[in-house]
């Protein structure tokens, strides 16, 4: 898989704005910085491999075709691939779960798979909270969170590859854990969705 140049100028630069503009090799850097999200995602809230693999094609494409619609001033990178992919996500579901109601009426089958397909749709609005959220935290915070969560790394792990002593990785962790419970709570008081 190409490797992405992680250059100053290269992190500083929005890969969705290199997309649309579409120059070369832009593609490649969207999946390369977001492909681990992105299936991540889909395979959660998918029912098997195929799906979650025709998921991951399809939000992909759907960024290829709207990546000009990113506004830095208005959310994070990270926060509008996450909508994309949640909102490409439950238009999936929708259509399974009308699959599954026409199934079920033929079939005089309970109607218990939709109320799943309900509750991923709600998970995957809880988890683009969540990355709003958490794109709001300090660098480091944000940084030792993503390792921890996204990639799987110990505490440890992150130390040595950040170097940073690992005192402070836990506490930048707990304070970020801290920090993203606060913003979360903040939107269920509110009662708000995570704005396009």
């Amino acid at each position: 898989m190409l490797q992405v140049d992680e250059s100053p100028s290269q992190s500083i630069q929005s890969i969705l704005a290199q997309v649309a503009r579409r120059e070369p090799q832009s593609l490649n850097h969207c999946i390369e910085r977001y492909g681990n999200l992105i299936w991540s995602i889909a395979k959660r809230y998918s029912p098997s491999q195929a799906d979650a693999e025709d998921a991951v094609q399809e939000i992909f494409l759907e960024l290829w075709q709207k990546a000009d619609r990113f506004n830095p001033s208005l959310s994070a990178e990270t926060t509008f691939v996450t909508m994309i992919a949640r909102r490409r996500l439950i238009d999936r579901f929708r259509k399974q779960s009308r699959s599954v109601e026409v199934n079920s009426v033929e079939n005089d089958f309970d109607e218990q798979p939709n109320l799943s397909s309900t509750a991923s749709v709600e998970l995957i609005d809880e988890a683009a909270k969540a990355t709003r959220c958490l794109d709001g935290l300090v660098a480091n915070q944000r940084d030792i969170l993503r390792k921890s969560i996204q990639e799987g790394k110990s505490h440890s792990q992150i130390s040595s590859e950040l170097e940073i002593p690992l005192g402070s990785v836990k506490s930048f962790a707990r304070r970020g854990l801290i920090q993203l419970r606060q913003c979360m709570e903040r939107f269920s008081v509110a009662g708000t969705g995570v704005a396009s």
